[in-house]
């Protein structure tokens, strides 16, 4: 009898507790997304202008139970990252591909009034290269790997088709590159996960590639991977090569022709001390006359 009754109050504890999360009147959702490491704020119905009917909880994946983040406006624990706005939402600074997950927004006008839930579905997206990756250089093959985090976990067929939201990829002009033929893509609706790979040119160095999330023609949220090359890329080393030709060519045309300046300056410099030499002798004849007689 005993054991019953702890399964039975088990059972009204994980109950009331279920109740105080998804709450106990109409619920709205929202779907937000961002790029790892920018600041989000996730809204909220705005109902008492200090906050203290507020209520924020945070859930990951499907866990059955949450995280307390701000009681009546109030933050439950030294959450750095976290504060409130004005309008009672949500704003997290920095944001981490650890940060997806469902926030809970339960705001009470009144003690006896039912509650009203937001519920806010954070979804991150995040650009990585492959760990597979040795060296970016161009005549390389490159692989990026696009991967949206969401609570919906290993499955996102219902949020990326159900819903219309496209994962694509795009270049730094916006231009998609699904059907440009020098980049293969591959994606999974399994595992949110898209792949992009592509064999560099010379002047993809500090080039863009983007992976986006639309929705019809608008984005609702992108990252971005920027191609580096070590050291110098190839057409730098062609122009450094050039200059370095002409430089040799400058130096061999100077000894080619250095032997021929230096006869002609000899000659000069033997007729000037013959015109110096006549001077002296027209001077010495003529009394005071000087007259002088350069050819170079």
């Amino acid at each position: 009898m005993v054991d019953k009754w702890h399964i039975y109050l088990l059972g009204l504890i994980t109950i009331s507790f279920s109740n105080y999360l998804t709450g106990a009147s109409g619920v709205k959702e929202i779907d937000v997304f961002c790029s790892d490491g920018v600041n989000v704020t996730l809204p909220c119905n705005d109902v008492h202008p200090d906050c203290r009917s507020t209520h924020w909880f945070y859930r990951k994946e499907n866990k059955p139970t949450g995280v307390q983040l701000f009681i009546k406006g109030i933050k439950t624990m030294d959450y750095e990252r976290l504060s409130l706005g004005s309008d009672c939402s949500l704003n997290i600074y920095k944001t981490t591909k650890e940060d997806h997950g469902l926030y809970i927004c339960r705001q009470q006008i009144h003690t006896n009034d039912p509650y009203t839930d937001v519920n806010v579905y954070l979804h991150v997206l995040h650009v990585s290269l492959s760990s597979t990756q040795t060296e970016i250089q161009a005549g390389r093959s490159v692989t990026l790997s696009c991967q949206l985090y969401s609570i919906d976990g290993d499955d996102c067929e219902g949020l990326l088709y159900n819903d219309r939201f496209q994962m694509i990829w795009v270049n730094e002009s916006d231009v998609n590159l699904q059907s440009d033929s020098r980049y293969q893509i591959s994606s999974s609706t399994k595992h949110c996960n898209s792949s992009l790979t592509t064999t560099l040119l010379n002047e993809d160095n500090n080039r863009e590639l983007r992976c986006q999330i639309i929705k019809g023609t608008e984005v609702k949220t992108s990252d971005r991977y920027t191609v580096k090359y070590l050291g110098n890329p190839p057409s730098i080393k062609y122009e450094i090569g050039s200059i370095i030709r002409v430089i040799i060519i400058i130096v061999e045309f100077a000894v080619m022709t250095a032997p021929t300046v230096i006869l002609l300056l000899i000659i000069c410099e033997r007729r000037s001390g013959k015109r110096r030499a006549q001077s002296k002798r027209l001077s010495y004849v003529n009394g005071s006359e000087s007259v002088v007689i350069s050819d170079c």
